[in-house]
């Protein structure tokens, strides 16, 4: 598989990399089945109940066991982090800035470290998880750095007598809710984004992933962050979702995650309770059903290649990953064949081994849940290539491809998140648009196209909140294609994007007359 890549991303070509990233996942595999405590008002919690974690690869393998918050620990969280909040925003926007530099600094020294975690706890292979931890060290060094811009705020007109000031102040405390997808950067970037504007935070990370999230705090503590300013409360959401969601105390609430999910915390922190003084702010990150579109002159390599990268790396779980190909009716059946091919090249295994392009999907819900669309994928369409699941060892399926597909097929519709790719056809160029549009979701695309026309239409027309003009769909870099959708995507906050840090700090004007 060919990746996009960022020149920070760890070059596995090179012997010495090689032999450090195979030490850092035997060590880590040393320290398998290890307990994890909560964190809170910076004392450490050991609980009977814990949420176990799995190697997706080996289902019989114990990644991690982490302490679990039952509504009484989320109460003492949510308390202690409203009372660090009043000493934490006073303190100079540049050492909160330095505590993300230094974690950055550590976890560049730890890099192999977070990646062989992920490869144990997520199933991602090296590249995966390497990729992963870089856009973490990225998180932490660009909101550093634009922080550090919001302080001096921004410049107003003052007229004559009057001294007018427009800066940024913190909001209070947040409860983080990241995915288990992107197990380390997503929650790194959600987490400090909120800190470094001066938030406290009460940090739920996925159930599904909660090891790397666990160390990410080791490094946070190790950095300077004070005792307070963060809480580690990991737990089923069944039980302290809702309940943290309601409380009048928490200001805002930073959540990725399933569409379902995040329509309920958009409901609930909509209602007002007793005892509430604002109205809560919800940024919301709601995935996918991400389209690569293909002229009928687009370069044919490149549009396969972009394809089966954006298609099934890391198995298709990620909310960017391409998930339907529509393809101009004259090129259709020669970039299918291409596909294919360039499909049937990957190879499927351990995440562990450093030549495996795709390992397993994350547990057996979403196993099952992809193994139940690839049954109506067949109905719905010509299965060309895969299909294949087997959970006898751990959760793995097969790339598979869907052809022939009609746009209003459930598998052209519904987000799948997972190694299932509907290819439909078009007749023009208007169709093309046409069914790129027929969605709810509104996050990635791709146009592959010579036409400088038909890429200036996309522009305004194909309507997602990023698009890629002759590349894939997936790969986004933090500073470089800040990221996030609309409609049923989310709220289109962009992420790594110069204005990310505004949704967490209110904007305020003083006026002194002269």
């Amino acid at each position: 598989m060919i990746p996009y890549k960022n020149d920070d991303w760890t070059d596995f070509t090179v012997s010495e990399n090689h032999q450090d990233m195979k030490e850092s996942l035997a060590n880590f595999e040393s320290e398998l089945g290890r307990e994890y405590p909560l964190i809170i008002g910076g004392e450490r919690i050991f609980t009977e109940d814990k949420l176990v974690s799995i190697n997706p690869y080996r289902k019989d393998q114990v990644v991690g066991k982490v302490s679990k918050a039952d509504q009484e620990l989320a109460e003492k969280a949510i308390q202690n982090a409203y009372k660090a909040f009043d000493s934490w925003r006073k303190w100079p926007a540049h050492m909160r800035a330095d505590i993300l530099f230094k974690s950055a600094a550590i976890i560049r020294r730890r890099r192999h470290e977070f990646s062989a975690t992920m490869v144990f706890e997520s199933g991602k292979n090296w590249f995966e998880a390497d990729a992963d931890t870089s856009e973490a060290v990225d998180f932490l060094e660009y909101y550093g750095r634009q922080m550090l811009e919001l302080d001096q705020g921004k410049t107003v007109i003052s007229r004559q007598d009057e001294k007018n000031r427009y800066f940024y102040q913190s909001m209070g405390v947040g409860f983080i809710v990241p995915p288990w997808n992107f197990p380390f950067a997503i929650m790194v970037g959600t987490t400090v984004s909120a800190l470094v504007t001066g938030n406290t935070v009460v940090l739920k990370p996925s159930e599904k992933t909660p090891v790397v999230a666990a160390r990410f705090i080791e490094v946070l503590e190790e950095a300077g962050l004070p005792e307070g300013v963060l809480q580690f409360v990991p737990g089923d959401p069944k039980v302290i979702g809702d309940y943290i969601v309601d409380h009048p105390l928490i200001r805002f609430i930073n959540f990725t995650g399933s569409r379902a999910t995040g329509t309920r915390i958009y409901e609930r922190a909509a209602k007002v309770h007793p005892g509430q003084k604002w109205f809560k702010r919800v940024v919301a990150e709601m995935g996918g059903k991400d389209t690569i579109l293909v002229d009928r002159d687009a370069d044919l390599d490149l549009a396969a290649r972009s394809i089966v990268t954006s298609s099934f790396g890391f198995s298709g779980q990620k909310c960017s990953a391409c998930s339907r190909a529509v393809l101009h009716q004259d090129i259709y059946d020669e970039v299918l064949q291409r596909v294919i091919a360039l499909t049937k090249e990957l190879k499927v295994g351990n995440p562990a081994d450093p030549d495996m392009d795709m390992g397993p999907v994350i547990d057996d819900i979403q196993f099952n849940r992809i193994r139940e669309y690839i049954a109506i994928g067949k109905e719905e369409g010509e299965l060309v290539l895969g299909g294949e699941t087997d959970d006898s060892q751990g959760f793995m399926i097969q790339p598979t491809i869907i052809a022939g597909v009609k746009p209003d097929a459930r598998i052209m519709l519904e987000e799948v998140f997972g190694p299932l790719l509907a290819v439909a056809k078009a007749k023009d160029f208007d169709e093309l648009l046409e069914i790129a549009n027929n969605t709810e979701y509104a996050l990635t695309g791709a146009l592959l196209t010579r036409s400088r026309e038909h890429i200036e239409r996309a522009r305004h027309d194909f309507q997602v909140g990023n698009l890629y003009f002759n590349r894939g769909c997936t790969g986004s870099i933090v500073g470089v294609h800040p990221f996030g959708g609309f409609n049923m995507s989310g709220t289109d906050a962009k992420a790594g994007g110069p204005d990310y840090l505004l949704n967490f700090l209110l904007a305020k004007t003083t006026t002194e007359n002269l």
